[in-house]
């Protein structure tokens, strides 16, 4: 197989896998609206399109059914007030998102406040029950492993149906390390492991970059969890990578990269 056939095969699966992100705070309905017909591009659609609670039922209705939209909560400072975080979730699931994901808080864990996360946790798991719940740990805050795999275990335990790593709010996003951590808490659990994902987020610019990442969720959850069902890369610029790649107008990658 060409570089080439594999190079368009990685853009493929990452596409499939995108959630294609618009959190800026001067956001508005024609920056979502632009967002929405980006999703829908010449070479597929993204997974999921992810925005503010504000902007979620107007995401809804510009979207067709095989993409979700997916809304943030408790974001992205993932404080602890539960009835901040319930007031997003009630608005999203009122405007017929069918993903929430909702910021662990993750400075309650570092005080070693465990009774707060999980309260906040189960609280937003029952709001939101029937939808797809993603659990932002911010890993470049949380920085320990030990620390990320304990904020995984509490968040699968809660019923997180995705392990997220960043808001992209924060210095740093994604890392192979805090991304192994993540997986191998998802692996060691015994109901969680057949069933939950990973989103990777923060810093993701480019399909080869994401790469790792990919790598490492089929060493820890097999070949068949690369798919949008248990593996989402969310971010807003990687889309023009993914085109340039299946276009055949990227800069090459460095060797080996696929």
């Amino acid at each position: 197989m060409s570089n080439d056939a594999t190079a368009d095969q990685a853009a493929g699966l990452v596409l499939r896998c995108l959630d294609l992100t618009s959190l800026n705070d001067g956001d508005d309905e024609a920056a979502v609206a632009r967002l929405c017909v980006r999703a829908t591009g010449r070479f597929g659609p993204v997974a999921a399109v992810c925005v503010w609670p504000r902007f979620a039922a107007f995401a809804r209705r510009q979207l067709p059914v095989s993409i979700r939209v997916a809304v943030v909560a408790n974001f992205p400072a993932g404080g602890s007030d539960i009835g901040a975080a319930i007031s997003d979730v009630q608005q999203i699931v009122a405007a017929g998102a069918q993903e929430v994901d909702v910021v662990l808080p993750w400075r309650a864990l570092q005080r070693g406040d465990q009774t707060a996360v999980v309260a906040l946790l189960q609280a937003v798991r029952q709001a939101c029950a029937g939808r797809t719940l993603k659990v932002i740990l911010e890993t470049g805050e949380l920085r320990d492993a030990a620390l990320i795999e304990r904020a995984s275990r509490l968040a699968l335990e809660a019923g997180a149906d995705f392990l997220k790593t960043s808001t992209g709010k924060t210095p740093t996003g994604a890392t192979p390390a805090a991304v192994e951590a993540m997986l191998r808490a998802i692996a060691a659990h015994p109901t969680a492991r057949d069933r939950a994902g990973l989103k990777v987020s923060g810093g993701i610019r480019r399909v080869a970059e994401a790469l790792p990442y990919i790598a490492l969720c089929r060493q820890y959850l097999g070949e068949a969890a690369l798919q949008p069902q248990r593996l989402r890369i969310g971010a807003s610029s990687l889309l023009d990578d993914i085109e340039a790649v299946l276009g055949g107008t990227a800069t090459p990658p460095a060797a080996g990269s696929y």
